[in-house]
């Protein structure tokens, strides 16, 4: 069996390395990877926006299955793209992926559906917004830009004059084209969690939900990221709750997607805010969380691509997922200036000094002469495994002490209050 991943960070090359441990053997693909993909998967050097270019390798090389990683082909419609000759993807067509792609679709989905979220209003003209701001008294409130934004298009105002700059910013375009409309929501409060499931457009199969730190530094500080950090389990959340998530967020979502003729198959990401009152859905996207995936597919005792397959198939009835008993605390290693700027170029040393028990995802880097530098961004994915958080934390910032570049920066705070909570 051939299995090709489309994407080249962190998230996909710990897809490609879940995979390929697949009882099935699969023979491994990755468009366009990265030089830590290419050391299990042959790479071909496609964007991931150039869907024909990706079918055709796809077709070209008898690929049985493409998982597609980030949502921009999702978006764009690479589903489609690839049903048109006849080729299998693990991903929702563009119609059902248009709940990552436009926010103003995704909130007015939760208010017909009767999903708990938060009060919102759309604009498409920055003066009908600042005019609304005015007429508005109760802050914070959320800003956001209604396009994809890598994790970047929103911002908490914590008065007027921040979402009145927020709000000139996007329409000044900040985010390109994502920015052309936005959601002004009220600002909930609680704790957040990353929440999953693979669906067949009917059943769902739950995976672990995880705590991610979007923040770029320690305390929550600093502007927001594509995430510096996840840990797993929740330590925080009960079953009741997560139960109530998928009852009262996601199977109602699933549900109404199909209604209005999009139904939706593949990965299924909720962010979810637990306030008093109950979870809330915050957003969803089209596509597998990142760093959450490197720190969920690392406890899967299940076969991933065995589970891909039954998605396509409708045939998640009955299913259910073994998971490991071990804790996973991920740690990002970005490169200097990240989010704001971004350097790369800087040699990486350190990765050969790796301790056992933790895995290390390669998410922007390069490759020449066998030495690996910094691609920019978020640039290595440091993940601890380990019985308790405490000792999966230890092994992660452990190998992060071992790895350096030029301007490396990451968090030191990274499921710190998981500790504390498992010392109860």
């Amino acid at each position: 069996m051939r299995v090709m991943v489309v994407g080249s960070g962190g998230r996909e090359h710990a897809l490609v390395e879940a995979l390929a441990a697949s009882p099935l053997a699969p023979e491994m693909f990755a468009a366009p990877g990265n030089p830590g993909i290419a050391r299990i998967a042959q790479v071909a050097d496609i964007p991931v926006d150039d869907l024909v270019a990706l079918r055709d390798f796809a077709k070209e090389n008898s690929i049985d299955l493409t998982v597609v990683g980030p949502e921009t082909p999702l978006i764009g419609g690479i589903t489609e793209c690839f049903w048109e000759e006849g080729l299998k993807v693990f991903g929702p067509s563009r119609a059902a992926a248009r709940i990552e792609g436009s926010k103003v679709f995704a909130k007015e989905l939760m208010r017909q559906a009767g999903i708990p979220s938060a009060d919102f209003e759309a604009f498409d003209r920055e003066e009908a917004a600042l005019a609304y701001l005015a007429t508005r008294r109760d802050y914070p409130v959320v800003v956001k830009a209604d396009g994809a934004a890598a994790g970047k298009g929103v911002t908490i105002a914590h008065n007027r004059d921040e979402a009145e700059e927020a709000v000139r910013a996007s329409f000044a375009g900040k985010f390109g084209a994502a920015g052309e409309r936005i959601v002004i929501e009220e600002c909930l409060e609680g704790r957040e969690a990353s929440i999953f499931v693979v669906t067949d457009g009917r059943d769902i199969l739950p995976f672990l939900p995880a705590q991610d730190y979007k923040r770029a530094y320690d305390e929550d500080e600093g502007p927001n990221t594509g995430g510096m950090g996840a840990y797993s389990p929740i330590m925080w959340m009960e079953p009741a709750t997560y139960a109530a998530i998928l009852e009262d967020i996601i199977r109602p979502t699933i549900h109404h997607l199909s209604l209005i003729g999009a139904p939706y198959t593949g990965l299924l990401y909720a962010g979810v805010m637990v306030t008093e009152t109950g979870p809330k859905a915050l957003e969803f996207n089209c596509r597998f969380g990142d760093p959450e995936t490197q720190v969920i597919l690392p406890r899967l005792g299940s076969d991933l691509l065995e589970i891909m397959i039954a998605a396509g198939e409708e045939d998640l009835a009955g299913r259910e997922v073994v998971w490991s008993a071990d804790k996973t605390v991920c740690v990002v290693l970005a490169s200097e200036g990240y989010p704001d700027s971004s350097h790369s170029g800087d040699e990486i040393s350190g990765l050969e000094n790796i301790p056992a028990g933790v895995y290390v995802y390669h998410a922007a880097t390069e490759e020449e002469d066998g030495r690996f530098h910094t691609a920019g961004g978020r640039v290595l994915n440091v993940v601890g495994t380990g019985p308790s958080i405490i000792e999966a934390r230890a092994r992660a910032y452990a190998a992060v002490e071992q790895i350096h570049f030029e301007g490396m920066q990451y968090r030191t705070d990274i499921a710190l209050e998981a500790i504390e909570l498992e010392d109860l």
